[in-house]
């Protein structure tokens, strides 16, 4: 619940439906944050927070030409000017026939196109569409990027792997640009949670690659990005979280 004489803060999240951005949703919604989220699903009527559908917005990030509108959209629903913070949590990783990894050799222009359109274009051409809301609120952005973006990874494909180092870079430049207005940049980079997308074997790659010996859960991934976006993180900028158990070690 929001404190009182406190005003109700706005988060935008993409990629909401499921694994950490529903975690993340129901850790913001818990401490009292208005939550506008992103999909190409249309709302479900089985997710767990109030105003769902009224604060949806159905967009498929894959298809650019379609941001301007959606950007409309959702400025349309922050009737005061301020968004507090966007988290830029939606993206896809194609896999070959069996779940296999899609390498080089296996990646055509049509899949490079897709994954670099939601991973990474679709960042940029957000945060650069609502950077006035940003601005007026001294908020804050939020990447999710991925420990597949500094190491080659047995599951991740190279289109999502690349784009996701793209988008550490990306992180560091909207946060040298964006400083100056107040507004912080900063990524997590998972490694290996707990949702529905775990790959075969990845049993094994925890017990042979991760100190802790055990996969992480959305919840804790939501917590730390639940930091990050608040006045606790003030002067946290342009960093790149770990949140791997120890996996880049």
């Amino acid at each position: 619940m929001a404190l009182a004489n406190q005003p109700t803060r706005t988060l935008l999240l993409t990629g909401a439906s499921r694994g950490i951005g529903h975690a993340a949703v129901k850790r913001f919604g818990a401490a009292g944050w208005r939550v506008l989220t992103v999909s190409r699903h249309a709302f479900s009527e089985d997710c767990p927070w109030d105003g769902g559908r009224d604060n949806h917005i159905q967009l498929d990030l894959a298809d650019l030409a379609s941001l301007p509108a959606a950007i409309d959209a959702i400025r349309a629903k922050l009737p005061e000017g301020r968004l507090e913070a966007m988290v830029n949590n939606a993206a896809i990783s194609p896999k070959g026939p069996g779940g296999a990894r899609l390498g080089v050799l296996d990646t055509d222009y049509a899949t490079w196109s897709q994954v670099f359109a939601v991973n990474f274009f679709s960042v940029a051409l957000l945060g650069q569409g609502l950077i006035e809301e940003l601005t007026a609120a001294k908020g804050t952005i939020l990447n999710v990027t991925s420990i597949a973006g500094t190491r080659v990874h047995p599951f991740a494909g190279v289109a999502y792997a690349t784009s996701k180092a793209a988008l550490a870079a990306l992180t560091r430049e909207m946060a040298a640009e964006f400083g100056a207005r107040g507004v912080r940049v900063n990524a997590i980079a998972p490694g290996e949670i707990d949702t529905s997308i775990l790959s075969p074997g990845t049993d094994e790659l925890v017990e042979r690659e991760i100190p802790m010996r055990r996969l992480g859960t959305p919840e804790e991934v939501a917590a730390t990005i639940y930091f990050l976006c608040t006045s606790a993180a003030s002067y946290v900028n342009g960093a790149e979280v770990h949140i791997n158990g120890g996996q880049h070690v």
